[in-house]
């Protein structure tokens, strides 16, 4: 049975050539689907994938009451103040308690790509050694108590005008860009000044949270405990992971229409078109495969000829269509902008990505194939071999 369905199937797929029209609409379809679900899920984790890496399991993050989001939040400075002398809090190399009280504003820049204005943020902190994976990579970090800015390099590479030496019109005047930094995070998307001075600049009475950095991961419970039961005080307190993973979440649902909505109507539309293909193809074969059934092959073997050129035309449309996205995508940066702030990152195709697309490949085209190999196996044999 083995012989006869390596037969079959090879005899089969040796007439592709003579279907050459029909057999690039289903390539073409399965190509279309794989190259938006790799673009779409290639951004969705990437982003994502920025935003987790800001977390860390030393540091915990402090909101107002209610509030699920910095851009939602604001404390009092005095409550940032009551904050960063909190049990649990982790001491800088000068004995300050490493907190830091960020503020966040939005500025419209320039964006390279198009020459439109986007919204970058400037997140103004009180103690830069609270994030230590921050990294100064050209020029120096900025001064407190002057109008100075460091730039992130997803920023600098997005937006135009954030060289070092070049200057920043905010609300109030001109800032002067004296760094760059790095950090692996999706904070590179920002700009990173002192947090009294922007506080200042902005006439803000608070900041939108306060992070501090842990004596160690266990020690935030106490941490926690120390600011709900405070009467003076309405917070929230999370891990650090724990928030982003909460804003990723949010990403996520983003990107749930496009993923997967759109991707099913598109993978819709190429099953419909490989069932035609393969219709097709066995109406062009039905004295062939009459012709090979008369001579003893059985059903089997004309069914797994016709899955297997569906799997084959499904395979080839997943990988031109995977190695197209890798072309346009692979390294590019993408920037998710808002009115509040711009999520920029650089896209990575991941093999997972690949993987699962090629397998949503292979679904369609074995779904594709399925009734017209089932036609074939049921075809009568006196039918199709009598002469018209």
């Amino acid at each position: 049975m083995l012989r006869q369905i390596a037969v079959v199937t090879v005899f089969g797929l040796g007439g592709i050539p003579r279907r050459l029209g029909s057999s690039i609409v289903v390539v073409v379809g399965i190509m279309a689907v794989v190259g938006v679900l790799v673009s779409v899920l290639t951004m969705a984790r990437s982003l994502e994938g920025a935003l987790l890496a800001n977390g860390r399991a030393d540091r915990a993050i402090v909101l107002r009451g209610g509030a699920t989001s910095e851009r939602q939040s604001m404390l009092p400075v005095d409550a940032a103040a009551t904050i960063a002398n909190a049990p649990g809090i982790a001491r800088t190399t000068g004995g300050k308690p490493a907190a830091t009280a960020d503020l966040l504003v939005p500025v419209n820049l320039v964006r390279r790509s198009d020459h439109a204005l986007a919204a970058v943020s400037v997140r103004g902190l009180s103690e830069l050694a609270v994030r230590p994976e921050i990294e100064i990579t050209e020029g120096r970090a900025f001064a407190p108590g002057v109008r100075e800015l460091v730039v992130g390099r997803a920023a600098r590479a997005t937006f135009d005008g954030l060289e070092v030496g070049n200057r920043v019109t905010l609300r109030d005047g001109e800032w002067s860009i004296v760094g760059v930094f790095g950090s692996g995070t999706s904070m590179e998307s920002d700009m990173l000044t002192d947090s009294s001075t922007l506080t200042s600049a902005f006439a803000r009475s608070g900041v939108n949270s306060v992070t501090v950095r842990l004596e160690s991961p266990d020690a935030f419970d106490a941490f926690k405990a120390a600011l709900t039961t405070n009467p003076a005080l309405s917070v929230d307190v999370l891990r650090e992971p724990d928030y982003y993973a909460a804003e990723a979440a949010d990403l996520a649902t983003l990107f749930f229409f496009v993923t997967y909505v759109v991707g099913a109507i598109m993978a819709s539309g190429a099953v419909f078109g490989a069932l035609n293909t393969m219709y097709s193809a066995v109406g062009a074969r039905t004295i062939e495969i009459a012709t090979l059934r008369a001579l003893g092959f059985g059903a089997t073997g004309v069914v797994i000829s016709v899955l297997a050129e569906a799997l084959l035309l499904a395979l080839l449309g997943a990988l031109i269509g995977a190695a197209i996205a890798w072309v346009m995508f692979a390294g590019n940066t993408i920037s998710l902008g808002g009115t509040e702030g711009s999520l920029i990152t650089r896209l990575t195709i991941t093999w997972p990505t690949l993987r699962a697309a090629v397998l949503c490949a292979c679904a369609v085209g074995l779904l594709g194939g399925l009734l017209p190999a089932i036609r074939a196996a049921r075809l009568p044999v006196a039918h199709a071999l009598r002469p018209d």
